[in-house]
């Protein structure tokens, strides 16, 4: 077996808050609308507008954020996004407690949440490049991947249990302090970081917003797996409220088994984060994404035969497990092809653009999926978005489109 790579002290502190930062959200996994159901009754549309205009917003506020972000020292860019998500996060407890929490209020955490995530995540994307080696960056993306998954599966059980003992808003609490301390975390790394220097004229153009964008459509690859990403992200996101509405209102599931349902078949997270590198070694990059990113499209349909009882449960769970598996072997190679194919220069705003189109697409998604559920019911509309997901394998890219200077990667000994 290959041995554990190390990245050094400065990597660690950065997966450090990365990892609080993600356990504190895993804990308050779908939090939000949660509360949107627990507590305010909201129906379909409402629960599903909570998970679509919120992050719309949020994406439209990280459009002008995207070219201070590229031109700024990207570890304060993490450090004030952390604290901004802290103190908005911490709104929610105090509203709760004096009876004023609305709903309106949730939209407008939602979409600042979204805009700093965005720039947080074009931040660390850019702040990874810088510190860890060319032939580690699929190994720091494998790591981060594993803990994401890793952290879904301990948080939502918890976080459930913590529901029915302490109240819908005690996960969001956990959520908030999470950004601090990964705050914390952050302001441990030691090093001067080098304001970076802009490359044009004037980096605050009108034209600065849109860099990103050129540079994934001008290239053959990123265009192809830009496109792919934005519907399969969408359409699997898209059935997360359409879920709850089924899993808690109309089916009766108790929030636990809610939330053990999305946790248990993250262990396929980590099982599919670990195994990246070597499928790389072995099979190439394009299989991995022909292949693999197949996989991630053909298991969504099955969300639509949910029953009452341990039958559905055991549905959900099988479902997940599938598309979590070829989902975590797939993104860490994605993260790290697309930071090799981008400029240093270019790395904040195209990851804020992808970031952007992604959101939005799952914005945009979600809303039509709510609307869709409103008029035919949740199980219709999960039925409609397993059949268009199996149209996305039609968009991954050609061979030649992502082989050409594909970097080698050394033959993984068994």
């Amino acid at each position: 077996m290959v041995g554990r790579t190390p990245l050094g002290r400065q990597f660690g502190w950065l997966w450090a808050a990365y990892a609080v930062s993600a356990y504190g959200s895993g804990l308050g996994f779908g939090a939000l609308p949660l509360i949107a159901v627990l507590a305010l009754h909201a129906g379909p549309a409402e629960v599903s507008a909570l998970s679509a205009v919120g992050p719309a917003v949020g994406a439209l506020i990280a459009v002008p954020l995207a070219p201070w972000v590229e031109f700024r020292r990207k570890r304060l860019v993490m450090i004030a996004t952390d604290l901004t998500r802290f103190a908005v996060m911490a709104t929610v407890p105090v509203a709760y407690a004096f009876g004023l929490l609305s709903f309106v209020q949730l939209l407008v955490i939602s979409a600042v949440v979204a805009a700093a995530k965005i720039a947080f995540n074009a931040a660390s994307g850019a702040y990874l490049k810088a510190l860890v080696r060319p032939d580690d960056l699929l190994v720091a993306n494998a790591r981060f991947e594993s803990t994401n998954w890793s952290s879904i599966a301990v948080g939502p059980p918890l976080g459930g249990a913590a529901i029915g003992l302490f109240g819908p808003v005690i996960t969001v609490v956990v959520d908030a302090l999470s950004y601090l301390l990964s705050a914390l975390c952050l302001t441990a790394i030691r090093g001067r970081e080098e304001a970076p220097q802009p490359t044009d004229r004037s980096p605050a153009r009108a034209g600065a917003l849109l860099d990103g964008w050129r540079h994934i459509m001008g290239h053959p690859g990123l265009r192809a797996l830009y496109l792919n990403q934005m519907l399969v992200a969408g359409l699997i996101m898209a059935t997360e409220p359409l879920l709850a509405v089924l899993l808690l209102r109309r089916l009766g599931f108790p929030p636990w088994q809610y939330g053990l349902a999305f946790a248990a078949p993250c262990v396929g997270g980590l099982i599919g984060s670990r195994l990246a590198r070597r499928v790389v070694a072995r099979y190439g990059r394009h299989w991995v994404f022909r292949t693999v990113g197949t996989l991630r499209a053909i298991w969504l349909i099955g969300l639509a035969f949910v029953r009452p009882g341990v039958v559905g449960l055991v549905t959900v769970i099988a479902v997940e497990l599938a598309i979590i598996v070829n989902m975590s072997l797939y993104t860490p190679v994605l993260a790290t092809y697309r930071l090799e194919h981008t400029p240093k220069h270019l790395v904040a705003r195209t990851l804020s653009a992808w970031s952007i189109g992604q959101q939005a697409s799952i914005a945009v998604l979600t809303a039509l999926g709510g609307l869709l559920a409103d008029v035919t019911g949740p199980r219709t509309a999960l039925m409609v978005a397993g059949l268009l997901i199996l149209t996305t394998p039609l968009l991954l890219p050609r061979h030649d489109q992502t082989s050409q200077h594909e970097p080698e990667l050394p033959r993984s000994r068994s």
